[in-house]
């Protein structure tokens, strides 16, 4: 038994599928189908079903998986337990991320993570963050970052806080505001929104946040449902309605001068996103030495006590 038979076999679980799996791994589907029929072979017994596209664990699968994880893991730590440094970790680091965080707040981290352990790799998928949840559960990915607290199975852990502006096009109704001014509601609902799917915390949030302490976003006008940011800036800025979105995607963003942006007077929203995994998963030592440098980024942002939050 090898243990790139147990990498094939863990992560053909994860991702319900041998072409994913062998993504993620940086190899061939066809030396991923090989690496976990050889371990079969070996086993004597069936590990897996296909079923159309997907892959299910038998009963046998089952019972194995644990302790392949198990393995896997354990192997990391002895390596490192005897080497102990960056240069000893090593393998993929699998990261389920909703689109804010992976966009505006983990791609420095992975830069700064890849400095300390150069040989760790990334796989990192993105969906909304109903479906990091879900991901995380099914054990698809040991990390995951995302907007929305959904699963007592898992732990959550606020790691940054961001704010909701609105998005215009660049049209003279607003000419009267500068960018990043208040402006009150009654200026803009009326309006067609565009609007992230179900399953987006940014959607979850907007259709809670309370202006003036009144619920005023739950029945606008939605011309389009849109699960990308980018497309989102597209349509808006082409005059087809508004949008609320993360006050960091208009702080990164490059509009060209075709959309505008305000603060929504009366709004005290602010959405969290958070660091989330598996309480029942035995995380492996790159996922663990992760873990450690967001909360070591966090408590370093974090103002001393008795200091003002910036």
């Amino acid at each position: 038994m090898e243990f790139r038979q147990l990498e094939a076999f863990v992560n053909a679980v994860k991702y319900k599928s041998f072409s994913r799996a062998a993504d993620a791994m940086f190899l061939t589907q066809p030396t991923l189908s090989t690496h976990v029929g050889n371990l079969e072979n070996e086993l004597g017994v069936k590990l897996l079903n296909r079923t159309g596209r997907e892959i299910v664990l038998t009963a046998r699968g089952r019972e194995f998986y644990s302790y392949a994880l198990e393995l896997l893991n354990t192997r990391e730590r002895a390596i490192l337990s005897v080497q102990g440094d960056g240069e000893s970790t090593e393998g993929i680091l699998e990261i389920q991320t909703s689109t804010i965080p992976g966009q505006h707040y983990l791609p420095a981290l992975m830069e700064e993570f890849h400095q300390m352990y150069p040989k760790v790799r990334f796989y990192v998928e993105q969906s909304d963050s109903r479906m990091v949840n879900e991901n995380l559960m099914n054990q698809r990915g040991e990390l995951g970052f995302t907007g929305y607290r959904g699963n007592s199975g898992l732990c959550y852990e606020a790691v940054f806080h961001d704010g909701m502006v609105l998005i215009t096009p660049n049209e003279k109704e607003f000419d009267d505001l500068p960018d990043g001014a208040e402006i009150p509601v009654e200026r803009f609902i009326h309006k067609p929104f565009v609007m992230r799917e179900d399953g987006s915390g940014t959607k979850a949030e907007m259709e809670k946040a309370l202006v003036d302490g009144v619920p005023v976003f739950k029945n606008v006008d939605v011309i389009a449902r849109m699960s990308n940011m980018a497309a989102i800036e597209q349509v808006v800025s082409r005059g087809l309605g508004v949008s609320i979105v993360s006050e960091s995607v208009v702080r990164c963003g490059n509009f060209g001068g075709k959309i505008r942006y305000f603060k929504i007077r009366g709004l005290k929203k602010e959405r969290t996103f958070y660091l989330v995994f598996n309480k029942n998963v035995s995380l492996s030592p790159a996922a663990e030495a992760f873990l450690r440098l967001v909360r070591d980024r966090k408590r370093l942002h974090e103002p001393a006590e008795g200091e003002p939050a910036g």
